[in-house]
């Protein structure tokens, strides 16, 4: 090995053993990883800055809503309701049958809802039906709306879906439902 060879090989050693000793002196022999937030605990709206913001915090906080039901966290929920198949096997792992998922869904969606208005997202005027509709919201519905939240600060049509004809025409509607 040549004199310039060997120059380069003892500077990479002194280099690598310089990066160790700094890692070290920071601190880097303590490290642990950030304990998981509670789900239970209440966490405070930033402030969002457009549509996709509040959604984000919306499904985050409906996430921490159903996790705290579930007493799982919040990641564990999120991951299990990413498909059918690995929601199956969260509810086989945790022993929670259907009935218990939804309820924790719809728990989760109110607690979402109960956030938005307190953090100013959300109107009174919206969330007091958007609160009605999450609680009673079928499981499968649930998960996509806290999947994609936009629906819920873009457009209440959006969120209602078939069931928002009756914006259009609320006569029509009492004449159904009044003999």
């Amino acid at each position: 090995m040549s004199g310039k060879a060997r120059v380069l090989v003892a500077g990479a050693a002194l280099a690598a053993a310089g990066l160790v000793v700094t890692y070290l002196a920071l601190g880097g022999s303590d490290y642990e990883p950030t304990a998981v937030a509670d789900p239970c605990e209440p966490r405070e709206w930033r402030s969002p800055q457009g549509v996709a913001e509040m959604a984000e915090q919306f499904a985050l906080s409906a996430l921490d809503g159903a996790a705290c039901e579930l007493q799982v966290t919040r990641e564990t929920l999120a991951a299990a309701l990413a498909s059918e198949r690995s929601r199956q096997e969260f509810a086989a792992e945790y022993r929670i049958d259907d009935a218990r998922l939804e309820d924790a869904v719809q728990a989760g969606l109110v607690r979402a809802v109960d956030d938005a208005e307190e953090a100013g997202a959300l109107s009174p005027f919206v969330a007091t039906p958007l609160r009605a509709f999450a609680g009673n919201v079928p499981v499968d519905e649930g998960i996509a709306l806290i999947e994609d939240a936009r629906a819920v600060f873009e457009d209440v049509r959006g969120l209602l879906g078939r069931g928002a004809a009756f914006l259009d025409d609320p006569e029509g509607l009492l004449r159904d439902l009044i003999p």
